[in-house]
C-alpha cells in the first residue's frame, strides 16, 4: 500500500524488452534506503517490484498487464519518473490510499495557473470518470490530489507548488498522457452496490439502482 506522497523522482536507466515483458532500471537515491528485492516500489504510480538493488539503482520486471494499461510503455532512458516506496507501518498517512494499481489512463487537456497553484484538466474514460468525485481523492502519475471539478468526461485538480516541485507533473505539458488510480474505498462500494444485481441478472456489468442523487440525499 502507499500513500501517494512521492519521495523522490527517479530517472530511467534502461529499458529491456523481451516480447510482451519488460525490465526497466531506474537510478535514485531515497527510496533505495532499506529497499531489499522484493520490496514494493510505486513508479509513476504504478507498483513494481524490486528484483535487483544496486548502490544508486534498482530493476523490476514489468507484465504486459501493466504495460497495457499504464504509461510505462512510453517511457525511455532519461524520462523522469515519481518514485514512492511503500507504506511502512508506522509511517504518517500523508495522503491517501494508494493501492498502485492503474484503473486507466488521462489525457491532459488544459493547464492554467491560478495564483502560486496550477489547475490541470484531464480526460478519461468513462470506467475511470466513474468513480471521480468532486473533493474526492485521485492518484495522478502516482501523486495523491484532491479533485476540484468534476465534468461528464474530464475533471480538475489544483496543484500547489511544493507538489510542483517534488514531482514529475511539472514537467507534463498539454496533451501528456498520465496513469490515474481511483479511490480504492470508492472501487469496493461501487462493487458490492453491484454485486446483488449481478447475481440476479448474470451479467458480468450490473446496473445499479443506487444513483448520485440518492446518495447525496442520504448525505454521501
Amino acid at each position: 500500500m502507499f500513500t501517494g506522497i512521492i519521495e523522490e523522482m527517479g530517472t530511467v536507466l534502461r529499458i529491456e524488452r523481451s516480447g510482451a515483458f519488460a525490465g526497466i532500471r531506474i537510478q535514485a537515491v531515497k527510496v533505495l534506503e532499506g529497499t531489499k528485492a522484493g520490496d514494493s516500489i510505486a513508479v509513476n504510480g504504478v507498483c513494481l517490484t524490486v528484483t535487483k538493488r544496486g548502490s544508486r539503482d534498482f530493476t523490476a520486471d514489468v507484465m504486459p498487464e501493466t504495460l497495457s494499461r499504464s504509461t510505462l510503455g512510453q517511457l525511455g532512458p532519461g524520462s523522469s519518473v515519481n518514485l514512492e516506496r511503500a507504506m511502512a507501518a508506522d509511517g504518517r498517512f500523508g495522503g491517501h490510499i494508494v493501492s498502485g494499481h492503474i484503473d486507466g489512463t488521462g489525457t491532459i487537456e488544459k493547464i492554467t495557473k491560478e495564483g502560486n497553484a496550477v489547475r490541470y484538466q484531464i480526460a478519461a474514460a468513462p470506467k475511470v470518470m466513474r468513480g471521480i468525485v468532486e473533493k474526492g481523492s485521485v492518484a495522478i502519475d502516482g501523486i495523491s490530489l484532491t479533485v476540484t471539478m468534476v465534468k461528464r468526461e474530464c475533471f480538475e485538480v489544483s496543484v500547489i507548488p511544493h507538489t510542483l516541485s517534488e514531482t514529475t507533473l511539472a514537467l507534463k505539458k498539454q496533451g501528456a498522457i498520465v496513469n490515474l488510480e481511483n479511490d480504492v474505498i470508492g472501487k469496493y462500494v461501487e462493487r458490492l452496490l453491484c454485486f446483488g444485481g449481478e447475481e440476479k441478472t448474470g451479467k458480468g456489468s450490473p446496473e445499479s439502482n443506487i444513483t448520485r442523487e440518492f446518495l447525496l440525499s442520504a448525505g454521501f
